[in-house]
């Protein structure tokens, strides 16, 4: 069969943080391409170089996705032994042909030769059809476990973990690791069984035969093993270093790309080219050195084969000549001596992977050994189920009034409160904005209505109830959140409107349209509810997202309604269009504003000024401008800026 990599057409190959943690939103990218990722931090570099130093951690939790599969392997192992015995027979063929057909002149007994060679052959090669097939088969089997499970485990993940890394290091985890953890249960597993078995296969073999021969090709094989592992370990450190620049060589290329407008306009191109210079300079570096180890590596295999070649034919030639042995007996060595190298050399370079994969095992145990920072208690997943198996027979209807009890609050990666027993009460359809500068860390509040992270202290009520005591899903499915840079889904508007609904009509999707204002957005595209917007809503413009977003949110009619700087990102013209339908929406349902336009918020029942990650004065409009304080500066100085006058 030959070693299996021949076979297998290589099938696999910090969140920049507002200026207080009030604002976690995770704006990390990164140039992902397979295993090409460097680790986006120092902390992340650390764990993998630490990772590196620990044996088998991880493994456990891998062997039950491989056990399953348990039958399936084991008859591709027992394949892959027969594969190597035959590749072992073949050149005893040849031997026979040599001494009698050659040696005697004589075509007596061709047609047994033959059909014996093909009754060898014709197996073999169905055994190699089916052994490769299976290792597809389990490989790919694994894979989709794998990631099933990653993807899975994932939906559970508190936002922490998100803001802690990004969405190319996550990546990484889910398709990278995965692909190189069913790999090893297929194909390194065949290298290791395939050339394995041939070595000890043939090593008996010419012990069996003339055992004087085999001491000669065995002298050569423990010196050339060693050798080969020494420059396999240089070689892997090299394209280590290869994989981790390569990352550094896609983020920059991926940052020229989508950041090629700010290059322009900063005028740095010259320094660009300049760092995209240096880092493939650094590859060709690397590279260089990892072309000159593997170019030792196969001059080594050669050298040693070939020395075993020639105390072959020294000590075969003096037998012969003695009469000892015959020609085709010479010939099986020197065919074992030529090709018994390669099978030590791929067994090397497997077991040296193997190091690696460890590695792809390890963070992918990390990955999903992640306990999310939210976490609903037995309890409650007894009475309300989960965020996959929901019992919603059991769930009560949501009013909306909110309450907070003495709240106290940290982010998980800070020390500093920026809640210390806070207290209110909002009933239901109230209208609270939260105001602030750029960075003060005006989505605090709204990230423990929501429940993305758990108050520190005290209590959080919803309908009067603590909302730990009910499900995470119960309140999400409760909940419309419209964000400050909207998002869609790749697909159809029908398809992204039905995310609110998944059961909604057309007729009841035309309505929320129009309630939102953007049915005209969708009559001037070519194919109405069934037009593709695209990835993430490439073919609308900024404005038509949001104005999707909210008619998504009036179709799911939640009780409790978030808004994310809806307008921040739009024209005044745009803007007037997505208020008119926020007023809209807003009509008795608790609404949360974060706002940064204040023009948007004079009529919010209450309103929450924040500075420094911190509640600074909370009331009215009118109460807020009356007081004089930092509402009033916020306020005066946004109208002064824009050229308004005051028209409180």
């Amino acid at each position: 069969m030959g070693a299996l990599d021949n076979n297998k057409a290589q099938t696999s190959g910090e969140a920049d943080k507002a200026s207080t943690p009030l604002n976690h939103t995770n704006t990390g990218t990164s140039g992902e391409s397979g295993e090409s990722v460097k680790p986006r931090n120092d902390e992340e570099a650390k764990t993998e170089k630490k990772t590196r130093k620990t044996a088998f951690f991880g493994v456990p939790l891998i062997v039950p996705y491989i056990r399953q599969y348990g039958k399936r392997i084991a008859f591709m192992i027992f394949l892959g032994v027969l594969s190597s015995l035959a590749d072992t027979i073949y050149p005893l063929f040849s031997q026979y042909a040599i001494d009698h057909f050659v040696a005697d002149k004589t075509l007596e007994g061709l047609g047994t030769f033959t059909l014996l060679y093909l009754a060898v052959m014709i197996p073999a090669e169905l055994d190699n059809y089916y052994c490769l097939y299976s290792c597809g088969w389990v490989e790919m089997h694994i894979d989709r476990d794998l990631r099933n499970t990653a993807f899975t485990h994932l939906q559970t993940l508190s936002f922490d973990y998100f803001n802690r890394n990004s969405v190319g290091y996550i990546h990484s985890r889910v398709m990278s690791d995965t692909g190189k953890i069913g790999e090893l249960a297929a194909w390194r597993l065949m290298d290791i069984v395939w050339n394995l078995s041939y070595i000890v296969l043939v090593i008996v073999t010419m012990l069996m035969i003339r055992w004087q021969l085999a001491l000669c090709v065995l002298a050569v094989v423990p010196p050339a093993a060693v050798l080969a592992l020494v420059l396999q370990r240089r070689l892997a450190d090299r394209n280590r270093n290869i994989r981790e620049i390569n990352g550094k060589i896609t983020g920059n290329f991926n940052e020229g790309i989508t950041g090629l407008r700010s290059i322009r306009t900063l005028g740095i191109e010259e320094r660009m080219d300049e760092d995209f210079r240096k880092d493939t300079a650094s590859m060709r570096t690397e590279s260089v050195k990892a072309a000159h180890y593997s170019a030792l590596m196969t001059s080594l295999v050669t050298m040693a084969s070939s020395v075993a070649l020639a105390l072959i034919l020294w000590q075969g030639g003096l037998i012969t000549r003695q009469g000892v042995i015959e020609i085709g007996t010479l010939s099986v060595f020197m065919t074992y001596a030529v090709g018994l190298l390669e099978p030590v050399q791929a067994l090397v370079e497997t077991i040296s992977l193997l190091t690696g994969i460890q590695v792809n095992i390890e963070r992918f145990t990390d990955l999903v050994t992640q306990k999310p920072l939210v976490q609903d208690s037995p309890e409650v997943i007894s009475r309300y189920g989960d965020t996959f198996h929901p019992k919603k027979e059991n769930w009560e209807p949501l009013r909306g009034d909110v309450e907070f009890q003495d709240v106290s609050f940290h982010y998980p990666d800070g020390t500093e409160e920026v809640l210390s027993r806070f207290n209110l009460t909002i009933k239901a359809g109230t209208h609270v904005a939260i105001v602030g500068e750029t960075g003060a860390g005006k989505s605090t509040l709204v990230n423990l209505v929501c429940r993305f992270y758990d108050p520190t202290g005290g209590r959080v009520l919803i309908d009067g109830k603590d909302v730990r005591l009910r499900s995470q899903l119960w309140l999400h499915s409760h909940l419309g959140y419209v964000l400050q840079t909207p998002f869609l889904f790749s697909g159809t508007v029908r398809d992204n409107l039905r995310y609110g609904r998944e059961d909604a009509t057309d007729e009841e999707i035309w309505k929320a349209l129009q309630l939102a204002g953007a049915d005209g957005v969708v009559r001037k595209m070519k194919n109405g509810l069934d037009s593709d917007v695209g990835e993430d809503g490439s073919m609308l413009s900024v404005g038509e997202k949001q104005l999707l977003s909210i008619a998504r949110a009036i179709l799911a009619d939640p009780r409790i309604l978030i808004l994310d700087e809806a307008t921040s990102s739009v024209d005044t013209l745009t803007e007037k269009a997505i208020q008119d339908a926020v007023d809209a929406v807003i009509s008795g349902r608790t609404t949360f504003m974060i706002a940064h336009r204040l023009s948007t918020v004079v009529g919010a029942d209450i309103i929450i000024a924040v500075k420094d990650g911190k509640i600074a004065e909370m009331g009215s409009h009118s109460e807020l401008m009356q007081k004089k304080g930092y509402y009033y500066d916020l306020y005066t100085r946004q109208f002064t800026q824009s050229g308004w006058e005051d028209q409180e």
